[in-house]
């Protein structure tokens, strides 16, 4: 990589689920329509990221654990967000933008037969359509149910975390978009050194859920390009706790294949030998 690494950090403690993010990364990416209508679960005409939702806002409804109506202020912010609540005050909206993780270790890229996912200079995972194949082993090879491929085409689409603007020196759509700074942009270094100091500011006050999730590069992906500030478990947000990097164990098991294959050659030639000899 001859650039700096770059990456997001979402902090999804001021974002207010306007799907700014949504709308300006199917406007610059020409993503088709995928969907109008409420899945009656929540507020949500996604549901979860795919082939044609590169950004999904999820809106995920739970007990308010403390009453508070007011998250505080990101520095540099002169209003807090108000997180709707329920007529009773006892509920809350827990909202996130989520997309793709850009692994440091991405199995998508270890399992991709013609080279059309490919490691950017900026550090980021990228599908080039025009070489896809549509073979769709990248779709399970994803810890995080990122990948997809399109109904009627086959071939396979994710966030390029607009590898186009990156290259004439903009930053994604869907960070210039967002109106509260939920999702940052920049050198990942420095994404992680922000979200530690947002993280102590938010337990000073009292919201002692917020942790980090994917920013560790000790993680079992070596930690995500696109990591996150969440208010609760992994798993409320429909993350995987634990991901790791789905063919870690790839090289041993070529070296068992290798071996079984040795000891049928091994087998199959002794019995030729037995055979030869039984004809003499």
């Amino acid at each position: 990589m001859s650039e700096e690494r770059v990456g997001f950090f979402t902090d999804t403690s001021v974002c207010i689920g306007c799907k700014a993010c949504e709308v300006a990364c199917k406007e610059w990416n020409a993503i088709p329509e995928d969907g109008l209508s409420l899945t009656a679960m929540s507020y949500d005409n996604t549901q979860a990221l795919g082939a044609s939702t590169w950004r999904h806002v999820a809106f995920i409804e739970q007990p308010r654990p403390d009453g508070r109506t007011q998250l505080p202020l990101v520095e540099g912010e002169s209003t807090a967000q108000e997180t709707p609540v329920g007529g009773d005050g006892e509920l809350r909206w827990l909202m996130s933008s989520d997309v793709c993780k850009h692994c440091t270790h991405a199995a998508c890229l270890d399992v991709c037969p013609t080279g059309s996912l490919f490691r950017t200079e900026f550090g980021t995972v990228v599908v080039q359509e025009d070489i896809c194949n549509g073979c769709g082993y990248c779709v399970p090879a994803c810890p995080y149910g990122v990948i997809e491929q399109r109904p009627h085409d086959g071939r396979a689409f994710k966030c390029t975390m607009c590898y186009d603007r990156l290259g004439a020196g903009q930053e994604p759509a869907c960070a210039k978009a967002c109106p509260t700074e939920s999702i940052q942009f920049g050198p990942l270094d420095e994404l992680r050194e922000r979200a530690a100091l947002r993280v102590d500011q938010l337990h000073e006050a009292g919201v002692t859920d917020a942790r980090l999730y994917g920013h560790d590069p000790d993680d079992g992906v070596g930690g995500d390009g696109a990591f996150f500030l969440l208010l609760d478990e992994p798993e409320v947000y429909g993350l995987p706790p634990d991901p790791v990097v789905t063919t870690r164990d790839l090289p041993e098991m070529w070296k068992h294949a290798g071996a079984a294959a040795l000891s049928l050659l091994g087998g199959l030639a002794a019995c030729f030998a037995l055979t030869g000899r039984g004809r003499r």
